[in-house]
Parts: C-alpha cells; structure tokens; sequence
C-alpha cells in the first residue's frame, strides 16, 4: 500500500472534521454539500455546488467542484493542521492545466476548507498494482509528469510528495497534480520548516535532500518521478517502503538494483533515465523537469553513460564508502529555489533553414547562439531544421542522388553545431537534433518549442523582399505566435546583427 502520511504526522490523531460533522445539504457559505467523495485520514472531499445566499443553485457555475476539508479536532494534528495551511497559502498562486482550478477558502475561525476544480477519474495509483506496465506507457506517464512538474516549479513551487496519489490526468491525458500540503513556495513562509524537525513526505518517495531537512530543490521532485518510473518500469520500490529516519538514510549510500536485472525488456536508455534520476547527489540528476521531459520525447538521443550498462547493484567496497560519506556529510542548507533552478537550466532551440540560409547567415546564427549558450552553463541545446512536406500529393524523401532527405540534414544540422559544441565542451547530454517533417516551418517551430518547454528560440531572416513583406515571414509568425522569448539574426548588406523579441 501507499502511505501517504508524512513522518511528522504519523502520530497524531485523526477523528473527525473541525467543530460538527458536517451533512449532505449543508451549506457552507457560498457552496452546498452534495455528496461526500471520500474520507481519508487527514481530509474529506466533497462534491459540492455554488449556490445564492437564498439557496438556489448558480447557473453560472462553469465546471464541477470539490470542497477538501480537513480531518482536525481539538488540535490533536499539528501537521495536518499546518500543511492544510500551507494548501490554503498555496493553491490560489496556482494556474494552469496542471493543477485543479482555486475557487474559494474557509479559515479555522468558522469552517476551513478549500473548493477547487473537480477533476472526475482515478489517480495513478491502481497503476502500481498492475505494474510492471508496458514501458510505452511509463515512458508516457515520465513525460507527462514532468511537463506538470516543469509548470509547478515555473509558478515557484516545488511539490515535495510526488507519488502516483496524487496524480491524477484530465481527458486529454495530461497530468495534474494535488494535495499541496507539504510542497514549499519560493515567495512564502515555509510553516513546516519552521514549525517541524522531522523529514516531511512519503516514505519510499522522499529524496536525500529532503531527508537532510533541504526543502527548497526542485530536483526533489525529479527524484520523486524517477521512484514512480522505477515502480512502474518494475513493480518494485527502489528503496522499499522505510518507516523511520533511519530507514529512509540507507537511500544515501544504497542504490538501487539496476531496472534491465529486474525487468529484461527494459531499454538501456530508459534504465539510464530512471537511474539518473535516481542519483543521491542532486546535481548529477536531470536539472530541470523539462529537460527530463524533452529526454523521453527523444529516447534516440539520450546518451548512455555505465548507468545504463549495469545489471547489479554496486559493490560492497562501494556502498561503505558511501555510507562513510553519508555518516558525516552536511547538506548546503542554502539549496536552490524552484525559480532559480529553472533559469538556470533553460533550454534552447536553434532553428535553421539548412536548405536555403547563405552560410554567412549560418555563421552569425552560430555565433549568436555560442554566446547566449556560454552565458548558461546549464543550458540544453536544440538544434532543428524543418523539411517541409507537400499538404496534398507525394513528398521527395530522397534528392537526386538517392539519399535520404531527413538523414542529409540531420547531418547538416550536426555539421553546424560541431564548432559551438567544441568551443564550449559540451556533453552529449546538452545538445539534441531535431528534423521537423511539416508543410508550414513557422508552426512546426513554435508547436515543438511548446511541446518542449523551449526557454528561448534563435532563428535566421533573410533580407526583405517586397513579395516576403507581403506574405510574411517565417520569423516574424514564429515571434507572433510563441510563448518565450525570440531572437532574430537578420543578416543583409548592412550586416545587421540579432534582434531579441519576446
């Protein structure tokens, strides 16, 4: 089973919701009581309806909610108390397909409680008792739970219970995530740590850091998300189930048995994704959720490292040195914020038109991402091309010399980035390749930097001509219809230099 009650709180009682229990057709200031969904051991959902002070129901009401209470009496669980405070600070910063629309609070002098959106379906969590599921599937699940994660730590939020509990997924199948009552915002008071000495989460989820009282790193949640792939990739828990702190420590020094010596299917690129994500050492994981995101959208192009060659754990000489370390080692209390880390790890797109830009156009690209790139250490770079693909009849997959047009400017692509790869002695692992086949390029771009979470596009204009003024162009749909901010390198006569957009 899945515990989902946090160390700190795991000994306080729980009977009953604040004051008189509440009953189906209660009001409650603005929202009449339904039906009572569910009754766990540190809140109650209700289905619930707006309605008018005069008790008739808002025609208004634009989607289905649900009012969460919290299971408190006579101050018997601080920790439920607190972290229903923490919710209550945090979800009406929240916005985004990736968490439940805030609607309304109560506070402890009367009723509390939270109404949001009410998301229909079942959470992640009958998953695990069907794993191992097929690796399409936890590959699917991997992206689609860091894309949410990579919005909430945008919103500077990190979660700090990930678990298959509390995922649920909209109609279209992306993810959303709930119960907020341990997560940690950047821009307000972290009442756990302040008021708790104990680690707070879910056993078998928690990372390191979190164990070392660190509650501010984002890459706790990748963490978080690599126990949930391990599970499903499995059926095991890569680090059991501990109930004490001294349990959850052996995560510092023990890893993990290898998923490929449980599971022979498992590719070596996704073991090298979970194992990655795994790592004790933050900074030896993926750096941002996004960057994970855009790694199992691209499985070709993940670099294998001996994470994805083992079959074993590591040996016995090993895990003592570890624990050694571990014994004496103190976390950077400093950490890193939710905010700091996802602009420190931007991802950024380099579109070129391979066929037709002049090579002093390809030059000033080049040059122009080398610099913004250099200025991101921890910057992952995309570099794309679009072969452009007829909206009616055959397309020419091969040139005149029978070879692949797909492959020629894969090559190319990876031709141009050599000289900025060198110069920066970057890894495997910060630059990917990318051919676009689509009729329309300026929407292939702009759906992939979406897609991907892109921080940043660079992109080439040629010079003006009366006809390009007259339909547009490329570079200027791309500045009008995308999210981040874009930079245009225009080269003409005059030699003009990179014009940024946003």
């Amino acid at each position: 089973m899945d515990s989902s009650a946090s160390f700190a709180g795991q000994a306080a009682g729980r009977s009953g919701e604040t004051g008189a229990a509440l009953q189906v057709g209660q009001q409650v200031d603005a929202f009449r009581l339904e039906e009572r969904l569910h009754q766990g051991g540190m809140a109650s959902l209700w289905r619930v309806t707006r309605v008018h002070p005069d008790g008739r129901p808002d025609a208004s009401q634009d989607m289905p909610l649900i009012m969460k209470v919290p299971r408190i009496k006579g101050g018997e669980d601080p920790a439920t108390i607190v972290g229903f405070e923490v919710e209550r600070m945090i979800m009406p910063t929240l916005q985004g397909p990736h968490v439940p629309r805030y609607v309304a609070k109560g506070d402890f002098t009367r009723q509390p409680y939270i109404v949001m959106e009410h998301i229909t379906g079942d959470t992640l969590r009958p998953r695990l008792d069907e794993a191992p599921l097929a690796i399409d599937e936890v590959v699917e699940i991997g992206e689609r739970v860091a894309t949410a994660l990579h919005e909430l730590h945008r919103q500077h939020v990190v979660h700090l219970d990930i678990k298959p509990s509390n995922i649920l997924r909209r109609a279209d199948g992306s993810a959303v995530l709930i119960d907020f009552g341990l997560s940690r915002h950047d821009h307000l008071p972290d009442l756990l740590d302040e008021e708790f000495t104990l680690p707070m989460g879910t056993g078998p989820y928690m990372s390191p850091e979190q164990v070392q009282f660190i509650r501010n790193d984002p890459r706790s949640d990748i963490f978080a998300l690599g126990v949930m792939l391990y599970h499903f990739c499995t059926g095991e828990r890569p680090f059991g189930a501990p109930n004490t702190v001294r349990g959850l420590r052996k995560r510092l020094y023990l890893d993990p048995v290898p998923p490929r010596a449980l599971r022979e299917d498992c590719p070596p690129w996704l073991q090298e994704v979970i194992l990655k994500c795994l790592e004790v050492r933050a900074e030896l994981r993926y750096q941002s959720a996004a960057q994970l995101a855009l790694a199992l959208q691209n499985p070709a192009q993940i670099p294998l490292t001996k994470r994805a060659e083992r079959l074993q754990r590591s040996s016995q000489y090993t895990r003592l040195k570890r624990w050694f370390f571990a014994l004496g080692s103190e976390p950077d209390q400093r950490g890193v914020s939710a905010g700091e880390m996802v602009h420190k790890s931007p991802i950024i797109l380099a579109a070129l038109d391979i066929d037709s830009a002049s090579s002093k156009l390809l030059g000033q690209l080049r040059e122009t991402v080398k610099r913004i790139v250099q200025t991101e250490p921890g910057a992952r770079l995309a570099c794309v091309s679009v072969m452009r693909t007829a909206r009616i009849g055959m397309d020419e997959l091969v040139d005149a010399s029978g070879q692949s047009v797909h492959v020629k400017q894969l090559i190319a692509l990876k031709h141009w980035a050599r000289p900025i790869s060198k110069a920066l002695n970057l890894n495997d692992g910060q630059l990917t390749f990318h051919v676009l086949e689509a009729p329309d390029a300026a929407t292939a771009i702009v759906d992939f930097a979406k897609r991907n979470h892109i921080d940043h596009i660079v992109m080439g204009a040629r010079g003006q001509s009366a006809l390009r003024r007259y339909l547009g162009s490329v570079s200027s749909q791309v500045v009008a219809e995308s999210d981040c901010t874009v930079t245009v390198v225009r080269v003409s006569g005059t030699d003009e230099g990179a014009a940024p957009a946003s």
